[in-house]
């Protein structure tokens, strides 16, 4: 029996855009929008524990 190749996961980034990413890395950016749905997520993740 032939069995399929596993499935590579990952992103290899080259150049400008690994250069791009790099910086976000570095200096990661947010929003109120995101910094509200972190929020409501830490909520609800809580309640779900309780």
């Amino acid at each position: 029996m032939e069995t399929a190749k596993p499935i590579e996961l990952g992103l290899v980034l080259e150049g400008e855009d690994a250069r791009r990413f790099q910086h976000y890395l570095d200096h990661p950016t947010d929003t109120d929008d995101g910094r509200e749905l972190i929020r409501e997520a830490a909520i609800l993740a809580r309640e779900m524990r309780l």
